[in-house]
């Protein structure tokens, strides 16, 4: 059973999102088929309506969004895949603009990416940031399942009392830096991955980082020229 918490906010996250949103604001009309604006904007009315029903904290009365939080989530990383699948097709060609411009598609795709995996972890780890404080196991859902385990071992759940305050959780900013360290390092750092989800999640977000960043620098000392 989770330790019951002070229960998390959605701000931290939809500030990511907004972040994100900018950035494929740019990159869509390079990198993504049809309106430039069209999904950065389904995903903006998506984030302005979570944050208006529910803009305090997330309690067990916010459990009916938790299937448009997702949509948000499923919709920012499908977005992101595509733009990646176009950059890496035109790194590998040697097509679609300057060096710079595919440089800048590049940083792009990859702080994105870093975001989007960050949003996963926060929505999935430990039940998602309602089943982390406790608020579902308050609400006896009966049909929610929760996972008896984490996905990710922080340093803070080791039990050493000089590292956390007793009933630590996660919040987004954690999940945030786990995402950044894993596509800098292309593995894990601080932070292991326990479950075989969160290994894929993990294994996954290594390699797409390595695959953006090794085919920025082939194509910048022409490898594939």
């Amino acid at each position: 059973m989770a330790v019951s918490t002070r229960p998390e906010t959605r701000w931290p996250a939809g500030a990511a999102v907004v972040v994100v949103l900018l950035l494929q604001a740019t990159l869509t009309a390079r990198l993504v088929p049809g309106p430039a604006l069209l999904l950065p904007g389904l995903e903006a009315l998506l984030l302005v309506g979570l944050l208006i029903a529910d803009p305090n904290r997330l309690t067990v009365e916010s459990r009916d969004l938790r299937l448009p939080s997702l949509a948000l989530t499923g919709l920012v990383a499908a977005v992101n895949a595509v733009a990646l699948g176009v950059l890496i097709d035109r790194l590998v060609v040697g097509s679609g603009g300057s060096g710079r411009q595919l440089l800048a598609s590049a940083a792009g795709v990859w702080l994105t990416n870093v975001v989007v995996f960050a949003l996963v972890w926060w929505e999935v780890d430990r039940g998602g940031p309602l089943g982390r404080s406790g608020a579902l196991d308050a609400a006896a859902a009966p049909r929610q399942h929760h996972p008896s385990y984490p996905d990710l071992l922080f340093p803070q759940d080791t039990g050493l009392g000089a590292v956390a305050a007793p009933g630590w959780r996660p919040g987004f900013v954690d999940y945030l830096f786990v995402s950044l360290m894993t596509s800098t390092a292309f593995s894990p750092t601080d932070t292991m991955p326990l479950t075989p989800r969160g290994k894929l999640l993990m294994g996954l977000q290594s390699l797409v980082s390595l695959l953006t960043v090794g085919l920025v620098a082939a194509r910048a000392v022409n490898i594939l020229r």
